[in-house]
């Protein structure tokens, strides 16, 4: 959610600053804008909408200078237009801000009662507002940013500029992630390492607290208690290049692609006998665990509830799927040998993160299932696994989803191993199953033409209903997330048997199922709630394997055969006709599916 960019160099800052706002384009966003300093005074153009507004109008009315922040935002406080658009500035202060300032409206009211004046609905102007009084007080530059950083309340992040000074920008960090990229005699910042790529690859990430002072030739990092800290500096190794789309038409449709490479990878690390073994979770007491809590939001959220079964089928374990957003909330309690694991794409889910924090102040065992191993989530957590997943720019999440999947299936195979609840030649029956994945993967994504065919049909109606039973239920509850988030049809997943339950009222010739039904021990169960949907004239959309789709024969709209599978891996393969089926419904519906309305890639306030 929101993007952050800073630049102090030796050329001009706009294009610079534009570029690397493209970068993070994938985080979400309404509005953009950026402020640089030329001949001391400060210039600030802003845009609603794409980036390309700002672009545009930076062609028809430029600005110079060659330090500047840039900023595109998510609206949270106050509508998407240019009034709400960062930067704001205040006389000599200009500020860019991600995350949320909880006390926003009692500083607000103490500074209009001192008589300075305001002009947008957001919560981010009292930042430079209050800034500016402290500096009308006679504060230096750093004293004015931290007098302001110790009254803010919530999770921020924020760069400071100020006018007349061509060689600052002042960083304060809390909660939301900030890092410096470091260049000869020139300088970034940025909320995101992503937006360094091509620039720099050594970067400094602040600690939760630290505030900065950055020039072209130094940065001087403060610790929570304003006292002068070193950060050590990081090798980032993103290139430029995984930001293209590589003949792809949509970064989704290439994420798709990119699938039996990155699943074969996941896979090659969690396929070895002790492969815990050599991870930070080697010293967790997997042979005393009574239980596991599993944690994410959306897409990882449903992850999760996949890995319960395997939990309590594999390790023998109970596996408790958990909305992260609401665990804390309703004091979930942790017993001293429960097992809490939080999955998490970027690692800077705030949700997520302040279960993991529930979990710690707690004294809970936890662990993290990340794709970024320098995220917040790594560092506050006490143990952590990769997902393999490589970069993934398009917001709606594919290949994250299914190497999450992997490494869910490993860890349940390998705690199960542990303790025994597994002899050695299933555990490798499992791994010879699992080790098929990368191949069957590309055998559905050769059904793409197919499934486009089907996205003809479902882009014709206002609704649908995805049902599947046992772990077809979670993939289904995924599915239909794909669906609502990439083509803004309203979608719901649902156990099948739960149909007859009240929703079944909903059935009609204008409401099409997706019914996820291969041919296993659940598949007659699940003809029977087909038969219940054609009864009330309802479509139908059957996912199955040969065996399945002959024993309907002719009794659906549509059917598309997948590969025959074993049971413990069907979440995997059913899911990626699924996310073809989101992209090509939105693609059909004109819509932009890399970045959905109103969505953020990383949501990184509660």
């Amino acid at each position: 959610m929101c993007g952050i960019i800073g630049y102090l160099g030796n050329n001009e800052a706009s294009p610079i600053l534009l570029e690397s706002l493209r970068r993070l384009e994938y985080r979400g966003y309404d509005s953009a804008g950026i402020t640089t300093i030329h001949r001391g005074k400060l210039q600030t153009r802003k845009a609603a909408g794409r980036l390309v507004n700002l672009s545009d109008l930076l062609v028809r009315d430029p600005i110079r200078g060659a330090i500047g922040i840039g900023h595109t935002r998510w609206a949270t406080h106050g509508k998407a237009t240019v009034n709400n658009a960062h930067p704001h500035s205040s006389n000599n202060v200009s500020v860019v801000h991600n995350g949320i300032i909880e006390n926003h409206r009692e500083i607000k009211k103490h500074l209009i009662l001192k008589g300075y004046s305001f002009g947008s609905e957001t919560d981010t102007e009292v930042i430079p507002v209050l800034c500016q009084k402290f500096l009308d007080q006679g504060c230096s530059y750093k004293g004015s940013v931290h007098k302001t950083v110790d009254m803010l309340k919530g999770q921020f992040a924020i760069c400071f500029l100020f006018e007349k000074n061509d060689d600052l920008i002042f960083l304060a960090r809390r909660g939301s992630p900030l890092v410096i990229g470091h260049g000869a005699s020139t300088m970034y910042v940025a909320s995101d390492a992503l937006a360094l790529a091509g620039l720099t690859k050594e970067i400094t990430y602040l600690e939760d607290g630290d505030t900065a002072a950055v020039s072209r030739n130094k940065a001087t990092i403060y610790s929570k208690d304003h006292q002068e800290t070193k950060r050590p500096k990081s090798i980032v190794s993103i290139n430029a290049i995984d930001l293209h789309k590589r003949g792809f038409k949509h970064f989704m449709l290439k994420e798709i692609h990119e699938q039996p490479k990155v699943l074969a990878k996941a896979i090659e690390n969690v396929s070895a006998d002790n492969w815990l073994a050599s991870t930070s979770a080697s010293s967790l007491p997997f042979k005393e665990l009574e239980g596991i809590n599993l944690l994410g939001c959306g897409t990882a959220a449903y992850a999760c509830a996949v890995a319960s079964y395997w939990f309590e089928n594999l390790a023998k374990l109970p596996g408790r799927a958990e909305i992260a957003s609401e665990f804390k909330y309703r004091n979930a309690m942790i017993k001293p040998n429960d097992l809490s694991i939080f999955v998490s794409q970027s690692g800077e889910t705030a949700d997520t993160l302040a279960a993991l924090r529930y979990v710690i102040d707690q004294q809970g065992h936890n662990l993290s299932l990340l794709n970024n191993l320098i995220s917040t989530m790594a560092k506050e957590g006490t143990h952590s696994l990769p997902i393999h997943a490589d970069l993934e720019i398009s917001v709606a999440s594919t290949k994250a989803f299914t190497c999450q999947l992997i490494v869910l299936l490993g860890l349940a195979l390998a705690i199960g191993k542990i303790r025994n609840k597994l002899e050695q030649h299933e555990y490798n029956e499992f791994q010879e199953v699992i080790s098929h994945i990368p191949a069957l993967t590309n055998i559905v994504l050769g059904l793409s033409d197919e499934v486009r065919k089907i996205a003809q049909f479902i882009s014709e109606f206002p609704n649908a209903l995805f049902i599947g039973r046992g772990l077809m239920y979670p993939t289904a509850l995924e599915g239909a997330l794909k669906l609502k988030e990439i083509s803004y049809i309203h979608s719901e997943g649902m156990a099948a048997g739960e149909l007859k339950h009240g929703p079944i009222s909903l059935i009609e010739k204008s409401f099409p199922t997706i019914v996820l039904a291969p041919s296993d021990h659940l598949f007659e169960k699940t003809k029977s709630n087909m038969v219940e949907i054609q009864s009330r004239n309802g479509p139908i959309i059957l996912l199955s394997d040969a065996d399945g789709v002959e024993d309907i024969s002719g009794e659906v709209d549509f059917s598309l055969t997948l590969p025959k599978v074993h049971s413990l891996v069907a979440p995997i393969i059913y899911s990626i006709p699924l996310q073809l089926l989101a992209y090509h419904t939105g693609v059909i519906k004109g819509l932009d599916v890399d970045n959905p309305r109103h969505l953020a890639k990383s949501v990184t306030v509660e």
